[in-house]
């Protein structure tokens, strides 16, 4: 069997003009990033022949809950959009960009897989076009300038023990957590407690993801606030003056990414931030972009309808003016016998009785589409070790519930795998008429918007919030900043808070812990249980498998 790096270098690319001219994007609105790689300027969308050009179809794609290794959802997006393309349709793929920390940890790229890949995938899932070492830069020039103005008589009158603004690396590094800064004296600034985040989680990330132009993104920079006066005050980018110099170091970050399918199909990749943490979801201007070139844009929001999937409707399509005209669900065979107890080492053996139990975690991930007023398919994402009795039980299912589903055979077919998945979208997508329903309204607070988000998508019966937690969101109201959406950081292994509480946990807690601020984005971020905004490495990494021969050429990447 080919690993997914040998599939797809056995694959002939089309030069990046080659498909950028089956889209009519204009040279003049192209950065070449190499020969399959490129950045499209979205000025373009001031074009007239695009200003009034009317929408495709935007489909979003979601999934059950989890196991720790992923279900193939950006698998399925990409076979999806190559199917609808076999279909003669016009379709585009819009993703993430992978972030190099899980890259070298447990998980592995975003990048698909076997047949059903974005390509180069050894460029994507390293360093790309720089997107996320320029959004590491922009973040940490903030946290240089904070103590450069600490140092240099602190006009503001920051408080170092109120500091909020933490450092990032795009890396798993679980010892930069917590750290102190200033040390070896009075030229080296002023000791503090510090930290790293992974870049995904960067607030940068999430205003980068959400902006609309130059404009918006330099607005959004300046309300970041990094920290508190001794008065309690917030202290924001703005007030620092550096607010210009950060939307500089992000000017091509912010042109999307423009590549390809193994079928040689156009793909946006662009902005990454997490979904268990920010709000999962690849940029709203790629999208936007891709509306305007496709009859169909299948964009990938990350993990299940709780997280990814919620984040995508109460946040990015309010900012955006989003609609999706329909959602697929992703699951597969292990992970629901994962949801029915199945230890991760016996997740290939056939198991039906687990399989049944684990359908009550399905079942909730419908019910969630159901309130969003979303049409779905369920997307059954077929495994080497799937034998045709389970993949007949949970059709058996799905269909009885009066649901559509599809068995999905893009890994190992690509396009050809999902052509029966894309007839189906495209027939839910052309009877919906767009509406969506919203878990909350931004106006209510912060407590009401979390219960919310907590009883009707997580199924919690409570929700426990800390004295602390309690405390930030009193200041976060009295500051203002009441009315922001809510991005509750919480695991993706569960449907609560704690990842061992898997299927479909009933008369369960939120513990909410702390809320913290991301104004630039737009929203506060409850921290459920013991969520981590910067992961640690596994015992044995990804990265003791990737290697590079004598030629160059990258080996063990998947």
């Amino acid at each position: 069997m080919k690993s997914d790096i040998e599939i797809a270098s056995s694959v002939k690319l089309l030069s990046i003009d080659h498909i950028a001219a089956k889209l009519g994007i204009d040279c003049r609105y192209i950065t070449h990033c190499g020969d399959f790689k490129a950045k499209i300027n979205p000025k373009i969308l001031e074009t007239d022949e695009l200003k009034d050009k009317k929408e495709g179809n935007l489909i979003l794609v979601t999934a059950t809950t989890p196991t720790p290794f992923g279900e193939g959802k950006t698998t399925v997006s990409i076979g999806l959009s190559d199917a609808i393309n076999r279909l003669g349709h016009r379709s585009i793929v819009t993703l993430r960009e992978p972030s190099m920390g899980p890259v070298f940890g447990i998980k592995g790229g975003a990048a698909g897989g076997g047949y059903s890949q974005v390509v180069p995938m050894e460029d994507i899932n390293l360093h790309f076009t720089g997107d996320f070492h320029a959004i590491t830069i922009a973040h940490n020039l903030i946290s240089a300038i904070i103590d450069n103005h600490i140092q240099h008589g602190n006009e503001i009158g920051i408080d170092p023990r109120e500091v909020t603004w933490k450092r990032v690396i795009d890396l798993n590094d679980r010892a930069l957590r917590k750290i102190i800064v200033g040390l070896g004296g009075s030229t080296n600034g002023f000791p503090r407690e510090d930290g790293f985040d992974i870049t995904a989680a960067s607030e940068i990330m999430a205003i980068l993801g959400l902006s609309m132009n130059y404009r918006d993104l330099k607005e959004r920079i300046s309300n970041i606030v990094v920290g508190y006066t001794r008065n309690g005050e917030p202290v924001t980018v703005s007030n620092l003056k550096v607010h210009g110099a950060v939307g500089a170091l992000l000017r091509d970050a912010f042109k999307p990414n423009f590549v390809q399918s193994l079928e040689n199909n156009p793909a946006f990749i662009h902005t990454g931030p997490f979904a268990n943490i920010a709000h999962g979801t690849n940029s709203i201007i790629a999208i936007k972009l891709a509306l305007k070139l496709a009859d169909y844009v299948i964009t990938e929001a990350g993990f299940g309808t709780d997280l990814g999937g919620e984040k995508f409707v109460d946040i990015v399509s309010r900012v955006g003016d989003l609609r999706p005209k329909a959602a697929v669900l992703v699951t597969s065979v292990r992970a629901l016998k994962h949801h029915g107890g199945v230890k991760k080492t016996d997740l290939s053996k056939e198991d039906v009785e687990s399989l049944r139990k684990g359908f009550e975690n399905l079942d909730k991930h419908m019910e969630n589409l159901d309130f969003y007023g979303l049409p779905f398919v369920v997307a059954l994402n077929r495994f080497p070790s799937d034998t045709q009795r389970v993949l007949d039980e949970v059709v058996n299912y799905v269909t009885s519930k009066g649901k559509e589903i599809s068995i999905v055979e893009v890994w190992s077919k690509g396009g050809e795998g999902g052509l029966d998945l894309a007839r189906k979208v495209v027939q839910v997508a052309s009877k919906s008429n767009g509406d969506i329903n919203f878990v909350y309204d931004v106006n209510e607070s912060i407590k009401e918007k979390i219960e919310k988000i907590a009883w009707n998508i997580y199924g919690a019966k409570e929700i426990i919030i800390d004295r602390d937690a309690e405390q930030d969101i009193k200041n976060l109201e009295k500051n203002g900043f009441g009315n922001l959406y809510v991005c509750i950081a919480k695991t993706q292994l569960s449907l609560s808070g704690d990842p061992k509480l898997v299927g479909r946990p009933k008369n369960f807690s939120l513990h909410i812990r702390e809320v913290r601020l991301s104004a630039g984005a737009g929203f506060v971020v409850p921290i459920a249980g013991e969520i981590m905004t910067m992961p640690g490495l596994p015992k044995i990494p990804s990265a003791e498998s990737i290697d590079i021969n004598d030629d160059g050429k990258i080996t063990g990447l998947f």
